[in-house]
């Protein structure tokens, strides 16, 4: 078989000290996980699933096909009204995966002489949604609100502005309230991805949308399950009119066999569990502030998220500290060019609920040292 072609990537990537690999856990102290509030790292969700199918005695694992044929069943509908309800949104529609979600959006919901408008470090998935659709598409420098206003100025069609509400791999925030004046000034269609916000942001996670009291201003709201959530799977929150489009109109969810009913039990069941989790919130942002007041010797980003970063500059020089991190047990892993621009890269260290104030010092020491 003739691979010369994928060699040559593969090479060219391995040249920039960026080649990807799997690696299998190796029981370190966890700096890297999305699991923020510590739902899967403590087993949270398998005992309500365990007693479930122990009331029911039916816990179907595979869902036999896409939604429009045989995988729709009761317990999703239910779950899709009891998410968006929890979100105060009028209705919502499942996907398989926040990735799933962002491309079935925006590769369908855009048309032809419409305009996208999206913040410059924003999800590959939703970089990726915007390529597959046939509008004209712009970024904005990141969370600048004169650039995005110079650019719905001149903007065409149906209006679209995309942004995440916290970013992953800067872990800031959007400023969503001068967005939402903006989009309402313009006329444009607000769509917000509140992945590494669900759970962790607002009183009882709901989000930073919801938290600003922004709902009704957005056209479109993605919350996925795989970070603080501790499942799989993503919700996108709209009108019945959204919905009903996406089941018409959006690939990703027609062309794509439904999740199983193990899998929306957990995620309901996932939803009750991280509203009442108060106290690992409270925790979760003294660590944050610990580790943002602490000093250390390289730059250090200022934000209030469990996601902290630090820039090292260069693919090589950021490798060669978070092999010294992992070799003192501390799983942190760093991101490098080209998932970030050159001259960004980074150590992105995910704090946890489950995380200790002494883990998170030895931390800050190992980086000093």
């Amino acid at each position: 078989m003739k691979e010369d072609f994928l060699h040559k990537k593969i090479e060219e990537r391995k040249n920039q000290n960026a080649y990807r690999q799997l690696r299998l856990p190796e029981m370190k102290i966890d700096f890297c996980s999305n699991d923020y509030l510590g739902i899967v790292k403590n087993n949270l969700i398998s005992g309500l699933t365990g007693n479930w199918r122990l009331e029911t005695g039916n816990l179907h694992h595979g869902s036999t096909g896409s939604r429009l044929l045989a995988g729709n069943y009761e317990l999703i509908e239910e779950t899709e009204k009891s998410i968006a309800k929890f979100h105060e949104a009028e209705t919502g529609l499942i996907f398989n995966s926040g990735y799933d979600a962002n491309v079935g959006l925006l590769s369908c919901v855009p048309q032809r002489g419409d305009t996208i408008i999206y913040d410059y470090l924003s999800h590959a998935s939703i970089r990726d949604g915007i390529r597959l659709s046939f509008a004209h598409s712009f970024s904005f420098v990141h969370n600048r609100l004169d650039e995005l206003e110079k650019k719905l100025s001149v903007a065409k069609g149906n209006i679209f502005v995309v942004t995440e509400s916290v970013f992953s791999m800067d872990g800031d925030f959007a400023p969503l309230k001068e967005i939402a004046d903006l989009c309402e000034k313009y006329n444009a269609n607000l769509i917000v991805d509140e992945a590494h916000a669900t759970g962790i942001i607002g009183e009882k996670g709901e989000g930073l949308v919801q938290h600003l009291g922004l709902q009704k201003k957005c056209f479109a709201r993605i919350h996925t399950f795989g970070k603080a959530v501790g499942c799989h799977g993503a919700i996108i929150l709209g009108s019945e009119m959204l919905r009903d489009y996406l089941i018409n109109f959006s690939r990703a969810f027609i062309y794509t066999t439904a999740l199983p009913e193990s899998t929306i039990k957990n995620i309901k069941d996932a939803y009750g569990i991280f509203q009442g989790l108060n106290l690992e919130r409270t925790h979760l942002q003294n660590l944050i502030a610990r580790f943002q007041n602490a000093t250390i010797g390289f730059e250090k980003l200022k934000n209030s998220t469990p996601i902290q970063v630090v820039i090292i500059p260069g693919n090589e020089a950021v490798k060669k500290v978070a092999q010294h991190l992992q070799q003192n047990n501390f799983d942190v892993r760093p991101i490098v060019y080209p998932t970030v621009p050159k001259g960004s890269e980074r150590l992105r260290i995910v704090l946890h609920s489950f995380n200790t104030v002494e883990e998170v010092e030895g931390l800050v020491g190992r980086l000093n040292s």
